[in-house]
């Protein structure tokens, strides 16, 4: 026979439960949507074309002649080159999986830390790929978000990530001439957040106690972010210094264990980019002797290809051996450490909470920019950011 407390702790759980259906069944609707914002990369070997197609034709992060006739037949001609580096990745990107993972755990701090603005919901909008940002922003409306925050999932500011995923914002209002019923929020660039830094930090570490003692402290580590044209560059794009703002806080974390520099990878075309590149560092290193490698993908914050097969199979499989690289690792990329987890919810809850709902530094226009939508965009954003 069951006793009284027994019955009566059984009795609390089955409310519970029901009051949890009950709630899914009113399909309240999200008070918070965080609108994850990324590049994205194709779910499988088929939209791989469609995916370099979106890439080349951007004239946010691509600019060349004829670009709308142009860039279809390049992105047709590379995607067979490309379809065979995913295949060996696994058919596909990661980034959903873990971009999704990543907003859950967030949401679910979030919703205990900043009660007044829950329940919060994670969206995905990918630049390139599915689930594409315009098809994103039509499922946030349906479902009656009341705030919508466009966090994006790119740290360090440029105007070839995020800013292209902003533009892509105000596109799709334009391009439909209707009003947004959501009240609209901006998180631009959140390279020198604490645990960020903490959990980048902790990567290391790790991935150092791994080398033998003996040469540990011989060990250099090359923190790799994506590269950008060296024309975007002299506009006055903000990327290279918010990289090296997170390299550094990440080393005094370390307490300057080890030397280091920063590297930029992932090149396209014949045109000048950001150097040194990543691959001829670390031809350069071993020259000179230096022969134990420690690669950090510091501008990224999950699994993709750059880190799948441009850092691990190019460069650790096939150039290391070439080289006579002797001991070569890569640190994890952040995917869904906890400590991690805890920076997009931390930088996420201060935002929510402060009453400014963009900063000045993202409405400020590169010195030298040349693309009108940026400005549209900017304004567009600044009128979202004083509604009521």
């Amino acid at each position: 026979m069951k006793s009284m407390k027994a019955c009566l702790v059984q009795s609390t759980v089955h409310k519970s439960l029901m009051n949890q259906i009950r709630l899914q069944s009113t399909n309240v609707p999200p008070k918070t949507g965080i609108l994850m914002l990324n590049m994205g990369g194709p779910n499988n070997l088929e939209e791989v074309g469609d995916f370099l197609r979106r890439l080349f034709e951007d004239r946010d992060i691509i600019q060349m002649p004829l670009q709308s006739f142009l860039g279809p037949i390049i992105a047709k001609r590379r995607t067979p080159a490309i379809q065979e580096r995913y295949n060996m990745i696994g058919g596909g990107s990661p980034i959903q999986k873990w971009t999704r993972r990543q907003g859950e755990l967030m949401c679910q701090i979030l919703d205990k830390v900043c009660p007044e603005t829950a329940p919060h919901k994670p969206y995905v909008g990918f630049r390139y790929a599915h689930p594409l940002t315009e098809d994103t922003l039509e499922e946030m409306e349906t479902d009656g978000v009341q705030n919508a925050v466009a966090f994006t999932q790119y740290p360090q500011y440029s105007c070839t990530t995020t800013g292209s995923s902003l533009n892509a914002i105000y596109q799709h209002y334009a391009s439909k001439n209707k009003e947004t019923k959501m009240r609209w929020s901006f998180i631009d660039r959140w390279g020198t957040n604490e645990f960020l830094v903490k959990a980048f930090a902790e990567l290391v570490k790790a991935e150092l106690q791994k080398f033998p003692e003996d040469i540990r402290s011989d060990v250099v580590i090359l923190f790799s972010a994506h590269s950008l044209p060296m024309k975007t560059v002299s506009r006055g794009d903000p990327y290279p210094a918010e990289v090296g703002a997170t390299v550094n806080l990440v080393m005094k974390e370390l307490d300057y264990s080890n030397g280091y520099r920063l590297v930029w990878q992932s090149k396209v075309g014949p045109v000048p980019w950001l150097e040194p590149a990543t691959d001829k560092a670390i031809e350069a290193l071993v020259k000179r002797g230096r022969k134990h490698l420690l690669l950090v993908p510091i501008a990224f914050t999950s699994d993709h290809i750059e880190t799948l097969h441009e850092l691990d199979i190019e460069y650790g499989d096939e150039l290391a051996k070439k080289v006579g690289v002797e001991t070569y690792r890569r640190v994890p990329s952040l995917n869904d450490h906890p400590i991690f987890i805890k920076s997009i919810a931390d930088v996420v809850s201060k935002h929510l909470k402060d009453e400014k709902r963009i900063s000045n530094h993202l409405l400020l226009r590169c010195p030298m920019c040349e693309n009108p939508k940026c400005g549209q965009t900017k304004n567009w954003m600044k009128i979202q950011a004083a509604k009521v």
